[in-house]
């Protein structure tokens, strides 16, 4: 099947500029808007094999967070989750998108669900891919902050496909290729301070507020999010759906393909 993928673009949102790709063909216009935002140590152009796909359906657009890959970054910037949330509603505003399905993975459904709270509008549909449940006086996240800031390091140094392997053995070496190129991207210390609010940023208060239709996908092996925190999500938002990709770890299109999609059910009003 043809690439479903369109460009590369930069916008101006929010103070800085935000970078993007956009998937979605011929057709993309005629499409319902679908805004992705990546995680931690996930530039955008990491996470175009799963657009490629999306493309197939919806108007694709895969956010460069501020800090990482080819968007604005320096210390110059503020990383914080709330400016980051901001970030996402001023860059759906700039490129005037209506409707818009709002997905993120992990720390980029934190910032999608913050987003909603702070006032974000156009949005039809919410996906919270994975997000970390880690706050004040909750359970730690189980990554840990070594495991992102070393491979950055050594990425900045020069890594090759070996060196990414000793952290991420299971993937693919097209996947662990592409990190190596570019995970030197990541900002570190807005890599750490998104790791820190992980921790001291409790997203669960925003969580009662949200009044589009969400899904949540949890990974069944990946040790984020667990059955009692299922429980606590569905009361404060009894609305959400809740499903599980069984076979995959937090990074789940990564290690299950098919079940990614599979996870998504009809919420989207098509089979992916």
């Amino acid at each position: 099947m043809s690439s479903t993928f369109l460009y590369g673009a930069n916008v101006q949102a929010n103070g800085i500029r935000q970078h993007y790709l956009r998937y979605g063909g011929e057709a993309s216009a005629t499409r319902q808007p679908l805004v992705l935002i990546p995680g931690i140590t996930s530039p955008a152009v990491t996470w175009g094999f799963v657009a490629e796909r999306l493309g197939r359906h919806f108007d694709t657009y895969v956010l460069d967070v501020r800090g990482r890959g080819l968007s604005s970054s320096g210390p110059e910037l503020a990383y914080d989750t709330d400016t980051c949330a901001d970030d996402v509603s001023a860059f759906i505003a700039a490129l005037g998108l209506e409707r818009v399905i709002l997905a993120g993975h992990s720390m980029g459904a934190r910032f999608a669900l913050r987003a909603l709270s702070r006032g974000a509008r156009d949005i039809d549909k919410l996906v919270l891919i994975d997000p970390p449940v880690s706050g004040p006086g909750r359970r730690e996240y189980p990554s840990k902050l070594p495991w992102y800031v070393d491979s950055i390091r050594d990425c900045l140094r020069g890594a090759d496909l070996e060196t990414m392997r000793r952290y991420c053995p299971t993937w693919s070496e097209d996947q662990l290729r592409l990190r190596a190129e570019w995970l030197h991207t990541c900002y570190e210390p807005a890599i750490v301070q998104a790791f820190e609010e992980f921790h001291s940023v409790d997203i669960h208060q925003d969580l009662p507020g949200v009044t589009v239709p969400t899904l949540l996908i949890c990974a069944g092996k990946g040790g984020v999010i667990q059955d009692q925190d299922r429980a606590e999500i569905r009361d404060l938002l009894p609305s959400i759906r809740i499903t599980t990709a069984p076979r995959a770890g937090h990074m789940i299109p990564w290690d299950d393909y098919e079940g990614f999609f599979a996870a998504f059910e009809d919420f989207l009003g098509t089979e992916l």
